[in-house]
């Protein structure tokens, strides 16, 4: 078992917890983070990142920085991104820089300091629309929402006849999908990993976060996760922003389950080369998880305000399908979504947020991704 991990992103939200866990496994664990300001707000060091982490404050870019940190490594656990699907579409080349040219560095600093194994984090984002059934039965894979449908108010995915389409869970067999630029650096950063580590005889297992929620989520980052931005709001005493419906499905799953995954693929025998789905195997229609949230905070009289608009980039229906990551890496969710969103709250009742994301969707219309 690896007894040296290196954790990317480590002093993130999800790598914070990935690194707790580590550590309670008797790891030694190196984290290097660049703490990016608008995740971490010019901390120096994130106050619940364990002191027991050896922490370098570095860009996964650097080539002497990885060389310092990978030494003496028997596993890395790649973290480190860009992340957001509206940020993505008018920052291009500094997310394509950080995620594609990031993951780059680090294979070809693998390639001089070689590892026992390697975690790359994947995400839902890359399926684009999830798989589903037509009215007979039919499983399909939905084409691209078409801006005339938005435009007109027709949010659900539609066969070729125009007839609406059955949301189902999606497995690792559904086509790649890009509708984003965050998308698109997702499976590079995925294939990139499985190609090098294939080649260079590096296991490597690639993990496809769905939507990931829990306590050290960056609140003050507009393009974070829908339940940090939800979050953010209502501690501000404002109502959560919703587009479309808000009857778009989601997958959540709390973060310490993500970061059990993380685990699993470090250490299990079997998975190496494949790509796993980490969700929770159920869907939430975004309004609902609003007013829910709101709730567990004390809020409720905060409805959200579903803006009938919708953001370029953006898919309707997406949820995990988690049988093969039950039976090939053990995975088995045990955080239920109450008990994580009042574990949430309670975090929440001792946290500041900024409210951005009024400035952060009239960006987006400014660039005409909002309409």
């Amino acid at each position: 078992m690896a007894r040296r991990v290196l954790v990317t992103g480590g002093a993130g939200f999800i790598g914070s917890h990935v690194t707790d866990l580590l550590l309670e496994h008797g790891c030694e664990v190196r984290v290097l983070d660049n703490l990016d300001p608008q995740v971490h707000g010019g901390e120096t060091k994130p106050r619940y990142l364990s002191r027991e982490a050896h922490l370098t404050v570095g860009d996964v870019r650097d080539r002497e920085t990885l060389a310092t940190v990978l030494n003496g490594c028997d596993a890395v656990i790649h973290l480190a991104a860009a992340v957001g699907v509206g940020q993505s579409m008018y920052e291009i080349a500094a997310y394509t820089n950080t995620n594609d040219l990031g993951t780059a560095v680090l294979m070809e600093a693998l390639l001089r300091h070689p590892v026992q194994r390697l975690v790359v984090a994947s995400s839902m984002s890359i399926y684009g629309e999830g798989l589903a059934r037509r009215a007979d039965g039919t499983l399909v894979e939905p084409a691209e929402r078409s801006a005339d449908q938005l435009r007109h108010g027709r949010w659900e995915p539609e066969d070729a006849d125009g007839e609406p389409l059955e949301a189902v869970p999606t497995p690792e067999t559904k086509h790649p999908a890009l509708n984003s630029i965050y998308a698109l650096n997702k499976y590079v950063q995925e294939r990139m990993s499985l190609i090098t580590g294939r080649a260079y005889r590096i296991p490597t297992v690639a993990l496809r976060f769905f939507n990931v929620f829990g306590p050290h989520q960056a609140l003050s980052n507009p393009y974070t996760g829908v339940l940090a931005i939800f979050a953010a709001r209502l501690l501000n005493r404002r109502p959560p922003l919703v587009f479309e419906d808000g009857r778009q499905r989601r997958d959540f799953v709390h973060v310490r389950d993500v970061a059990q995954a993380c685990w699993l693929a470090l250490t299990t025998d079997t998975g190496a080369g494949e790509t796993f789905n980490v969700g929770s195997g159920a869907s939430r229609s975004i309004e609902s998880v609003a007013h829910d949230l709101a709730r567990v905070m004390g809020a409720a009289d905060l409805a959200p305000h579903v803006t009938g608009k919708y953001r370029t980039g953006d898919i309707r229906h997406c949820f995990a399908d988690l049988t093969k990551s039950r039976s090939r890496l053990g995975f088995a969710p045990a955080v239920d979504f109450e008990a994580g969103l009042v574990e949430l709250a309670e975090w929440l009742s001792t946290e500041i947020a900024i409210d951005q994301v009024e400035h952060a969707t009239a960006e987006l219309e400014r660039r005409g991704l909002v309409a």
